[in-house]
């Protein structure tokens, strides 16, 4: 056994040229020249053909001095950030230790930065998560907080930190979110913009429900946390009690049009898959290839627009004032997204329609409750493919022909009558968890799900236009589900970073409930639409703010939805009288837009040509 005195020496001698190690390091680090956001690279997306659809990524930055930004908003920046920020090394060693074993683990490495970190993380260096970066980062921030004052400090801070709203510093970002310079925040604002300082992603309140509810959070424990440093009276911080809105985001003029929406579904994705941030795509330099088709996008606008155009009259009838479509079509092969209708202008209009949540499906819900009760009658029966595993994805998208439970002819009927009544009792009798639980194996999501009381069979849940066209796939491909993708891959100088694919099928329903509600579906289209497809819709009957169309074929599953809503009026307004006395409460009217793109859609089969006659 060592003796003590060798094993602290060996110790001393170790920590000794350790710490030599890190001091001739510390000397030979320089701190380079801040980067050149000149030469900051646009984030260029691409049509499913592979050509260019916009390009995204002019920085929006203003550099203001110190002076110009109210002390109020400095001390929230450091209140939320860095409260020890006039005072420590400008290192935080535990934080540093923290990210470098998430980055081993392959783990989020957000937190535990100091303001000085971070600011040399944005003026110094790449976004890079490496431990490599780390290190890079720990000793320029190091030697910055011994050359800088802290002064200069905050300001390149505050002068280069991503908010959100493609706005990089405070200026831009206070035109951004209340459009005033930073100079005339108050502290109620401040403590807002220092807020989304965490991530816009999450606590911009523009973004949801839930951004809206942890940005009111936020807001608010940094007023406290002011009030707990002593950065902020207790008296003062009695007067912000009223969360200060920011106005609405505005997209730039590129992305006029249906191109925003087009955007916004394709960043949405990448960010729940890839681990791509907004901030990661504003910094630019990424090929994002997407799943859209530009001729399929502008004839679901044409379509829509010419409806509207057609029937559709607010001068005339002030039932047709503040009408809404979303709509969403997506490849039952392989569940791409290849196009979608958001709205108006993506640049007037903010809320992209097609992939919002708060639109009742109504009557366009019952096939999953249809199907929920089949799989109840089929459990247990011989032949039943119940829990079977997924069907390759090449198998032919063919009708099986099985004839129905005599118990469930009666739910056959009533959907394509628009009945609720056997829906709502077989909601009780089978369990209403079941059926939620059918609907969201089919692609519904979790959180657009209605509370499970008797009328959540007639459908009170509330699945965007892009989810309820991905379920009504599942129909046609013999109860597989496919998720709904917008993007098959991502580069960066050339290189794939990120070949998202495309996402595997999963089982939902066996193959005889997809085949038995298909035939009721089908019903429904030929009574509807009159052409042969997988078919669900709204009717007189629903006492819903909405109108739904969904029609499904090999080729595409479309969904179109109606709506009216009001600025500043949370409630939708009803349907009644939507396109004149004959339209059903607004149903007759996603048909046609439907039909109107199916037309446009379907492949026109070649024409016979004269046969050569032959001659002896």
């Amino acid at each position: 056994m060592p003796s003590w005195k060798l094993v602290t020496g060996l110790f001393l001698l170790s920590a000794g040229a350790l710490t030599g190690l890190l001091a001739a390091v510390y000397v030979q680090v320089r701190i380079p020249d801040p980067h050149d956001s000149a030469r900051r690279q646009a984030t260029v997306y691409y049509w499913a053909d592979g050509s260019r659809m916009v390009s995204v990524g002019d920085v929006n930055r203003q550099d203001v001095k110190l002076s110009q930004v109210p002390d109020s908003v400095q001390r929230a920046v450091i209140a939320a950030e860095n409260a020890d920020f006039y005072t420590d090394s400008g290192v935080s060693v535990t934080g540093i230790g923290r990210a470098a074993v998430n980055i081993v683990k392959g783990e989020e490495t957000q937190g535990g930065s100091t303001i000085t970190q971070q600011y040399v993380k944005n003026t110094y260096l790449s976004q890079d998560q490496t431990v490599e970066r780390k290190i890079k980062e720990l000793f320029l921030s190091l030697k910055v907080s011994n050359q800088r004052p802290k002064s200069e400090i905050l300001e390149g801070y505050l002068n280069t930190s991503w908010f959100g709203r493609d706005a990089y510093g405070v200026q831009a970002a206070s035109y951004a979110y209340y459009g005033i310079p930073a100079k005339d925040l108050n502290p109620s604002q401040g403590a807002l913009l220092a807020a989304v300082l965490k991530g816009a992603e999450s606590f911009d309140p523009s973004l949801g429900a839930d951004n809206h509810q942890r940005a009111v959070d936020r807001w608010s424990w940094i007023l406290d946390r002011q009030v707990g440093t002593g950065s902020m009276s207790a008296g003062e911080r009695a007067k912000y009690t009223e969360f200060p809105e920011p106005k609405p985001p505005v997209k730039p003029t590129s992305q006029a049009g249906q191109i925003g929406y087009l955007v916004d579904i394709a960043n949405k994705y990448l960010k729940s898959r890839s681990g791509i941030t907004g901030k990661d795509l504003a910094s630019g330099g990424y090929s994002v290839h997407t799943t859209f088709e530009k001729d399929k996008v502008l004839a679901l606008t044409k379509a829509v627009e010419q409806v509207r155009a057609d029937r559709l009259d607010p001068k005339k009838r002030p039932d047709d004032e503040y009408v809404q479509v979303g709509a969403a079509s997506i490849r039952p092969e392989d569940g791409a997204i290849v196009a979608v209708y958001g709205g108006s202008d993506a640049i007037e209009h903010f809320t992209n329609n097609a992939d919002t949540s708060g639109v009742p499906a109504a009557s366009a819900f019952k096939p999953f409750v249809y199907a929920a009760a089949l799989e109840e009658e089929l459990d247990g029966r011989e032949g039943s493919a119940k829990g079977a595993s997924p069907a390759p994805s090449q198998a032919p998208l063919q009708p099986v022909p099985v004839r129905a439970p005599m118990a469930s002819m009666n739910l056959h009927s009533a959907l394509v009558a628009s009945d609720h009544t056997p829906f709502v009792e077989i909601g009780k009798k089978i369990g209403l968890k079941k059926v939620k639980e059918l609907a969201v194996a089919s692609g519904l999501r979790e959180e657009s799900m209605a509370k499970l009381e008797p009328t959540f069979s007639i459908g009170t849940s509330t699945p965007s236009a892009v989810r309820l066209a991905g379920a009504y796939t599942t129909f046609v491909n013999q109860g597989r589900a496919t998720e709904p993708y917008s993007v098959a891959r991502v580069e960066r100088g050339g290189v794939t970073v990120n070949d998202l694919g495309r996402p595997k099928p999963r089982r939902a329903m066996s193959t005889e409930a997809a085949s038995i509600v298909g035939d009721a579906l089908r019903q429904v289209s030929g009574s509807s639409v009159g052409l042969p497809s997988w078919a669900g819709k709204t009717g007189p009957n629903d006492r819903m703010n909405s109108a739904w169309f969904i029609g499904a074929t090999p080729d595409l599953s479309t969904s179109v939805a109606m709506f009216r809503t009001k600025p500043d009026v949370t409630q939708l307004l009803p349907m009644q009288g939507v396109g004149g006395p004959d339209s059903e409460r607004g149903s007759a009217l996603p048909p046609l837009i439907w039909k109107a793109y199916n037309a446009a859609t379907t492949p026109t089969p070649p024409r016979p040509t004269d046969t050569p006659q032959s001659h002896p």
